[in-house]
């Protein structure tokens, strides 16, 4: 087993919360995890998989089941099937308060779960476990396989290409057919394909909901609910742009990212390095992958923005993390990145404490005015732990 990065983050909610949430999308690795947890305990304890009838049946009189075994650590996957229990785990842990009393496993964000962040508040610790990031991978996996075939174990780990992609195709479609209506969404499956489609094909672009509701023949706060969906899934992250009171024009539209590159190069029927490397959409698929593994390296998730001007001014990432620290990025795909005027110009704009220009490989050198050339393995593994240090 890869250990996971939040692992140690885990243990340490363990002690203190009564309920500790481990969400994130199907097949991420989160009952295997949670299965790691439970041999480490030091008492007993019961795991019950929603998805199986047999323990399905087992929570027909949840209250006298789960009280039964009050003395255990009780695993709860897939909880999301039944968000009516998030009311008895509160009553019965408002009832003997003591940490590691259950664990829940979800596919869906505290907030797709109903109410059950308002259900639980002060009693749950949530933990959103991603697909495997760059710096869980193993050195036998390259960052360019890890950027190809995106961080879902099956896939990534897959002997071949062919069952990698038939993987992720499965999982898509799954997710459209299946996922969403065990969340309580009954949404006609051709829409949700369609809208897959075009999202990966805007990756690091503007989003632009009336355009996107226009080519769908759907409103736009339709799209929105859909798109809510998809976050909501983790599938997609809105990227919102960083305002300033600076006497500029500001884009103020999100930009819209796949989260896992290797559901997006599926969608784009991108199936090998060179097919990536002679596509148009190598650009924003870099983009997004820096991206999430920028996020996925912090123990703290840092506030995260773009920042563009109406006359063109432009960067890629601009983030604030926790110490306050003010880093700008710019994220190029070619190791000859070539920096534009309109780049220099968000420097003025943004005054940032540190500043990067981040590419696939190559080693790290300096340029004029402050900026690092960095490759990406570097920037995580030496320059972000520096940077997100506590002052």
């Amino acid at each position: 087993m890869i250990e996971r990065t939040i692992t140690s983050s885990l243990l340490r909610n363990l002690e203190f919360f009564p309920i500790v949430g481990i969400v994130g999308p199907r097949q991420v690795g989160k009952t295997t995890l949670a299965k790691s947890l439970q041999a480490r305990l030091s008492f007993p304890s019961l795991y019950l998989d929603l998805e199986l009838d047999s323990d399905l049946q087992k929570l027909k009189d949840a209250e006298t089941f789960l009280s039964f075994h009050q003395e255990k650590c009780i695993i709860i996957d897939e909880i999301q099937r039944e968000p009516e229990l998030f009311a008895l785990l509160r009553a019965l842990v408002d009832q003997e308060r003591r940490p590691a009393r259950f664990i829940i496993l979800g596919s869906a964000s505290p907030t797709m779960i109903r109410k059950s962040s308002e259900t639980l508040a002060g009693r749950i610790a949530y933990t959103e476990l991603n697909p495997f990031s760059l710096l869980e991978i193993s050195p036998e996996i390259s960052m360019r396989q890890h950027w190809l075939r995106g961080g879902f174990p099956p896939p990534l780990l897959a002997k071949s290409e062919r069952n990698s992609w038939i993987w992720l195709n499965n999982f898509i479609r799954t997710f459209i057919e299946r996922d969403l209506r065990e969340l309580g969404y009954d949404i006609p499956s051709q829409n949700f394909r369609r809208l897959l489609l075009m999202l990966s094909h805007i990756q690091g672009k503007l989003l632009n909901y009336s355009d996107l509701a226009r080519a769908l023949g759907l409103s736009a706060p339709t799209i929105r609910r859909y798109l809510d969906l998809l976050e909501g899934s983790f599938l997609i992250q809105r990227l919102q742009p960083y305002y300033i009171n600076i006497g500029k024009r500001l884009v103020k539209s999100p930009k819209v990212y796949i989260r896992d590159t290797g559901i997006l190069h599926e969608l784009l029927q991108i199936r090998s390095e060179e097919a990536l490397i002679g596509n148009i959409a190598i650009g924003g698929s870099w983009e997004g992958y820096v991206i999430e593994q920028i996020r996925r390296s912090l123990f703290q998730e840092p506030e995260m923005y773009f920042y563009r001007t109406h006359a063109g001014a432009e960067l890629d990432l601009f983030m604030v993390l926790s110490n306050n620290t003010k880093v700008a990025i710019e994220i190029k795909s070619t190791n000859s990145p070539k920096l534009t005027k309109g780049f220099f110009e968000t420097l003025s704009d943004l005054s940032p404490t540190h500043t990067f220009v981040i590419i696939p490989d190559g080693d790290p050198y300096p340029k004029d005015n402050g900026i690092k050339v960095v490759n990406l393995s570097h920037f995580i593994r030496v320059e972000l732990p520096q940077l997100a240090s506590p002052t």
